[in-house]
């Protein structure tokens, strides 16, 4: 084998050693910083009393993707028990919590967390949660922490 050939050979090895490297550091702060969804920490309070079991459906009454899921992370940092959230055909500008179970107190807390949000008495049986929370054009998500 000639000269040339084996530094050539030799340069890429270095190439592929270095990209190793740099692919194992950019992983590694990947996974020190933690999930990039979340929201901020001491952004919201937990609301809901030790012991209890609130039951929400989150719907995103927006244009704006992805708030349905931003206002699922608020609502299960404040402690309640998301167990859906998606979409609906209904759009609003004011975010409406929906007591469907005869708790005001509990929707009251979920407004608390949510911020700027309306109480209404829609009680249905037939479903086994305790709030709807419509989240409308008039809710802002909390900032995301930076991860630099």
């Amino acid at each position: 084998m000639s000269v040339h050939r084996r530094r050539k050979i030799g340069r890429w090895i270095v190439v592929g050693g270095a990209l190793l490297i740099a692919c194992g550091a950019v992983a590694r702060l990947y996974l020190r910083s933690g999930p990039r969804l979340r929201a901020a920490r001491g952004a919201v309070a937990h609301v809901v009393p030790a012991g209890a079991r609130i039951r929400v459906e989150v719907l995103n009454a927006t244009d704006t993707k992805g708030l349905a899921r931003r206002a699922m992370l608020v609502l299960r940092d404040a402690g309640f028990d998301v167990v859906f959230f998606g979409n609906t055909a209904e759009r609003t500008d004011t975010t409406r919590i929906l007591d469907r179970s005869g708790h005001p107190d509990w929707a009251a807390l979920a407004a608390r967390a949510m911020g700027r949000a309306r109480v209404e008495q829609v009680p249905d049986s037939s479903r086994f949660l305790d709030l709807t929370v419509l989240v409308g054009r008039n809710w802002t998500p909390p900032r995301e922490p930076l991860y630099p």
